[in-house]
């Protein structure tokens, strides 16, 4: 047997009867992969780990408290052996053979009718490796093909093009701060299947140069103080494109709900009838300060951080926030897009009783290589933005947080 590589098949155990025969950390691992694939799971076993013990008390599993009896298995389709009962699994491997149901056991592969291989799974793609030669006995090896594989599809890096109809329609996916390792797993995936791209300035650019050329991609990019593309004309392409049945990715800096409008969009493409995707990505309010060394809650320091969007000055009567409650507070405040009225805003928390010594820090184009962290105070905010030219997009960070950790951080790697 052990000539011939093993002939790999996907077994279809719903509602059909699994005996497993130890409750061990094998039966441990194993167990949750056999209850989702519907297997009526028969435990055999006088003792359980506490996790398998829950599953049998949650009725997952049916578990007889007993060692292993000749007769167990006669009405299985697949046996898993894993009992620390040398001559019990013995014994049961001869009963499988003799039933003809697949066995896998823990203690010798090589007495085994069966291998299970390293599993992963991706957006319903399931990954089993098995090896053909002699390191297929080598589970590490194999579990490093497994996640290699899996790791690949998750972020995109191994594309797998779908040949059947994929059914239209919009993601919506948070890119992150700007550096494109800190965008999720599931964004960089639907990046690599999508037809149209459409990104903004805030944006991680690099992944662009990863996209296939046939993907079409369309600048949104809403450029502070520059030439923009309007909210409607943005809402009007994701419809466009949708309804030519195109996979569509919106791609946002930071998180989409965060000051990205992105709800406008979702509202637009759900009055349009087109299905939309919401990936969450990381907020810049919090990562950015993180990336400069700052963090926005230390303990017996800030229990509590308040993001607040800077567009609007504080004297403009367009303003929704309550800029005398804020500076009441005793904890971090975060201020996005404020680098243009941040003069305005300092005097306005400073006249109702924010201290003008309070520490400020100004972290430019956070997370990518071109950041860059300045440090002032509320009193000096105004005249170092003009000194220190600082440009967006930068978060700006008021509160003694700002002093807690080192002035810089750990560069970029």
């Amino acid at each position: 047997m052990a000539e011939h590589p093993a002939y790999p098949v996907g077994l279809r155990l719903t509602g059909r009867r699994v005996v497993v025969l130890g409750g061990g950390q094998v039966a441990q691992r194993r167990l949750p992969a056999l209850v989702a694939a519907g297997a009526d799971v028969l435990l055999v076993s006088p003792q359980a780990t506490p996790s398998v013990e829950a599953m049998a008390d949650a009725g997952e599993i049916t578990w007889l408290r007993r060692p292993y009896q000749e007769g167990d298995l006669a009405d299985a389709w697949y046996a898993l052996i894993a009992t620390s009962d040398a001559e019990a699994n013995t014994r049961a491997s001869a009963e499988a053979e003799r039933h003809r149901v697949w066995c896998v056991r823990s203690d010798d592969a090589d007495q085994a009718t069966a291998w299970t291989p390293a599993t992963g799974h991706s957006e319903g793609v399931t990954v089993a490796v098995l090896t053909t030669d002699a390191r297929g006995r080598d589970p590490r090896h194999t579990a490093a093909i497994r996640d290699a594989v899996v790791e690949g599809l998750r972020d995109g890096t191994l594309v797998a093009p779908h040949h059947r109809t994929r059914t239209p329609g919009v993601a919506l996916v948070g890119g992150g701060p700007g550096d494109p390792d800190l965008i999720t797993v599931r964004g960089r995936r639907l990046l690599g299947e999508a037809d149209v791209v459409i990104t903004d300035h805030l944006g991680p650019r690099d992944l662009l140069a990863e996209l296939s050329p046939n993907v079409e991609v369309i600048d949104a990019a809403k450029l502070p103080y520059g030439r923009f593309m309007a909210q409607e004309a943005i809402n009007d392409a994701l419809i466009e494109y949708a309804r030519q049945g195109k996979s569509v990715v919106r791609l946002k800096g930071g998180d989409p709900f965060v000051y990205g409008r992105g709800m406008e969009e979702v509202q637009a493409l759900a009055e349009a009838g087109i299905p939309c995707t919401v990936v969450p990505g990381i907020s810049s309010s919090i990562s950015v300060p993180g990336a400069a060394g700052i963090p926005v809650t230390h303990r017996g320091i800030a229990h509590e951080f308040t993001v607040v969007s800077g567009h609007i000055a504080p004297d403009d009567e367009r303003s929704l926030v309550d800029w005398p409650s804020l500076a009441k507070l005793t904890g971090t405040l975060v201020i996005l897009m404020g680098v243009g009225t941040i003069g305005k805003v300092a005097e306005t928390l400073i006249a109702h009783g924010k201290s003008p010594d309070a520490p400020v820090a100004l972290i430019q184009e956070g997370t990518t290589a071109g950041q860059r962290r300045v440090d002032a105070t509320l009193a000096t905010v105004g005249e170092t933005v003009r000194s220190e030219d600082v440009k967006p997009p930068a978060v700006i960070v008021i509160g003694e947080v700002v002093n807690v950790g080192p002035k810089t951080a750990a560069p970029r790697p």
